[in-house]
């Protein structure tokens, strides 16, 4: 995969400001709380990636960073969550059914549990919603008290096929010279 400016992978290469990592011939991006997400996708022309959401156990319904609180960036980085991401949240706690989330029965996380990616989370309360703020969303937040495990797609329609959805979570990034 192309790394395009100003993307960087080290000392002497891009802008150090937006650094990603080389490990094992694979790019990832690491959060602000040290868990490395592998980059599935770069597209210069929007200033955006996208990387994969972590691992949901195999054995219970908690997502590979539940012991940190799920995704973070850092707020003064050039990174942010786009507003294209539809996340859905798993294994919740009934405290949830206060927010403005969509935790229906139609909630397209329902069919996500139905899949296979989504066995065992399958029979919690899960919800899902749309990352709303372009430019300043830096968190997907998970706790052993809230939802336990969390996914991710980019573009999301729900009458498409499960199989046609975009997994992964996007991240923008703002130009250098668009940085004060």
């Amino acid at each position: 995969m192309d790394v395009p400016y100003p993307l960087s992978t080290s000392d002497n290469c891009g802008n150090p400001n937006y650094k990603i990592y080389c490990k094992n011939k694979t790019l990832e991006f690491l959060s602000s709380v040290g868990f490395y997400y592998k980059i599935l996708n770069i597209n210069p022309h929007t200033s955006s990636l996208i990387i994969s959401p972590p691992f949901i156990n195999k054995h219970s319904c908690q997502s590979s960073d539940l012991s940190l609180g799920g995704f973070k960036i850092d707020e003064n980085s050039p990174f942010n969550i786009s507003s294209r991401n539809t996340v859905m949240l798993f294994n919740c706690s009934e405290n949830i059914l206060l927010s403005p989330l969509n935790c229906s029965s139609s909630s397209p996380c329902r069919r996500f549990e139905e899949a296979n990616e989504g066995r065992n989370c399958r029979n919690t309360l899960c919800c899902s919603y749309l990352k709303d703020s372009s430019m300043t969303s830096h968190r997907i937040r998970i706790r052993d008290q809230g939802c336990t495990a969390y996914s991710s797609f980019v573009d999301f329609k729900d009458e498409e096929s499960i199989e046609s959805w975009r997994y992964g979570i996007e991240l923008q990034w703002i130009p250098p010279n668009n940085i004060n």
